[in-house]
């Protein structure tokens, strides 16, 4: 479990479509196989971003936190666009060749994740993916995977060549098409959502979705409002279901300003919310059914 208490953030976002609340809450974690965490995260509205690092040694660690430490440049800048997104996965690409100690070429890193987009006409969350790292949107209490795999096992099962069942244990399942790092394209896929209260968005790591089904994840949602609390319901489960990986994990709600606040909330640090006005920030399907909680476990080794 994480050394430091998972603890629920929130600001209130002016927009023109009407006002919504933004609360957020991360986590990463060794796990219980793993010598050295090679994952991290950045949660600082309005980007939120998990990179799963690969590499020799400690050439993942150094990817994910090069690459983490160019996207919050990017925040602290305030114009978040998609050109300044790749220009700082390019920087933090010559930062990885660069490093004395990330000579293994399989050294790189996935970045994925969501930002508020706003051009004064239309708000939108936008959505960004390299690698197998996952964002899924829990919606009128459907969960759905918002991105798509770049992996070799997803390439085969969207060839027709492998069953998604097969997949989940298929031997190549750590093979990742496309990464940030020295020999690859830093130009993520994107997604355009409307800006919704009601949405719950979980970013994580594939140390998350290999012990949680998509079914376990919308269980832990549901049973917890707050995104600290969900957190760490998820990361417990995950440790318990075998934690193989390093798990990375955050959760970001949209709600309507006034709404209750979720009972696990931290009153004290709800009772005063910042504001930020939504201008200031532009630059599938899935199941209604309540998962079966023998259901919520992810593929076994």
């Amino acid at each position: 479990m994480p050394d430091a208490p998972v603890t629920t953030q929130s600001t209130i976002v002016r927009r023109s479509g009407g006002d919504v609340t933004v609360s957020w809450a991360a986590v990463t974690d060794r796990g219980r196989k793993r010598e050295i965490n090679q994952d991290a995260v950045l949660a600082q509205f309005p980007l939120f971003v998990v990179a799963d690092g690969m590499g020799g040694h400690i050439g993942g660690e150094i990817a994910s936190a090069s690459t983490i430490a160019q996207l919050q440049r990017v925040v602290e800048h305030g114009d978040i666009t998609p050109e300044a997104i790749e220009e700082a996965l390019q920087r933090a690409v010559g930062d990885i060749g660069d490093h004395p100690e990330t000579t293994d070429e399989g050294t790189g890193t996935t970045v994925t994740g969501i930002y508020l987009h706003a051009d004064g006409e239309e708000d939108a969350w936008i959505v960004l993916n390299i690698g197998d790292s996952r964002v899924y949107l829990d919606r009128d209490d459907a969960i759905a995977q918002i991105t798509v795999d770049h992996s070799l096992v997803q390439e085969l099962v969207a060839s027709g060549r492998l069953s998604p069942e097969e997949a989940e244990n298929h031997p190549y399942g750590n093979v990742i098409t496309r990464a940030v790092g020295p020999s690859e394209s830093v130009i993520p896929d994107y997604v355009r959502l409307d800006v919704r209260a009601g949405d719950r968005f979980v970013i994580c790591s594939d140390g998350l979705t290999k012990e949680l089904t998509d079914y376990g994840i919308l269980h832990f949602l549901r049973q917890n409002p707050d995104p600290a609390a969900a957190i760490e319901a998820m990361l417990a489960a995950a440790l318990e279901n075998g934690g193989r990986d390093n798990i990375s994990i955050i959760v970001v709600d949209v709600t309507e300003p006034g709404a209750p606040a979720p009972a696990s909330a931290d009153d004290a640090a709800t009772a005063q919310l910042p504001t930020v006005d939504a201008a200031e920030t532009a630059g599938a399907s899935g199941t209604d059914e309540d998962p079966d909680p023998s259901e919520t476990a992810g593929p076994a080794a």
